[in-house]
């Protein structure tokens, strides 16, 4: 019986990943590639087993896409501070833990990231509201029916499954495909950073056709 059980879950595992669109992986890949050459801002938030992957995701995309001569990523965790979580949501409600945290810091050009896998957490959605006002790019990681996080982000990653621990699985795989392809995507010899008069030369310097 227990065979049968891990096989199944295996299989159904296999038959997301089959049905996982790749596009908006290599949009978000590009756009978080952008966003490091330009110095902007990343913040990643979620709940639960959410709120993990997120944290997963900010030590990731902190310290194993270092490279030299390139700049760090500049990524803010709105799940980590418990202190500040509580203080907002005792006082202004637990659907604004997050956008109360972004609203002193983001500016237009950043980069949000919100992870649900219902695509329905209020304190996300809120977050993502906000973020769309002020002109940052929105991603959003979802899994069931999308809910309404699907529909109001500029980036969608979807995993295609009713099942919460598949997709808290593929998420987490998402994290980590984004972390190495952005780490490996970069040469450590070309010109010094610093170097460079504008973050606009080296952007078109990294580009696949030069332009």
């Amino acid at each position: 019986m227990m065979v049968n059980i891990v096989q199944s879950y295996f299989d159904e595992f296999k038959t997301t990943l089959d049905q996982i669109e790749h596009f908006p992986i290599e949009q978000t890949i590009e756009r978080l590639h952008q966003a490091r050459l330009a110095r902007q801002r990343i913040f990643i938030m979620g709940n639960g087993g959410s709120a993990s992957t997120a944290s997963h995701f900010v030590c990731d995309l902190a310290k194993n896409t270092r490279v030299p001569n390139y700049p760090d990523f500049r990524v803010i965790g709105l799940s980590d501070n418990i202190g500040l979580i509580t203080a907002y949501a005792n006082d202004e409600g637990y659907e604004n833990i997050f956008v109360q945290q972004m609203a002193s810091l983001i500016e237009e050009g950043d980069v949000v990231i919100g992870i649900s896998t219902s695509g329905n957490s209020a304190n996300v959605l809120q977050a993502i509201v906000h973020a769309n006002e002020v002109g940052a790019t929105t991603i959003g990681f979802t899994g069931f029916s999308a809910g309404q996080l699907g529909d109001m982000v500029d980036i969608h990653l979807h995993v295609p499954s009713d099942c919460i621990e598949q997709v808290e699985d593929i998420h987490l795989l998402f994290e980590h495909l984004i972390t190495k392809a952005l780490r490996e995507r970069l040469d450590p010899n070309l010109m010094p950073f610093a170097a460079m008069t504008s973050t606009d030369n080296l952007v078109k310097r990294l580009s696949p056709n030069g332009t």
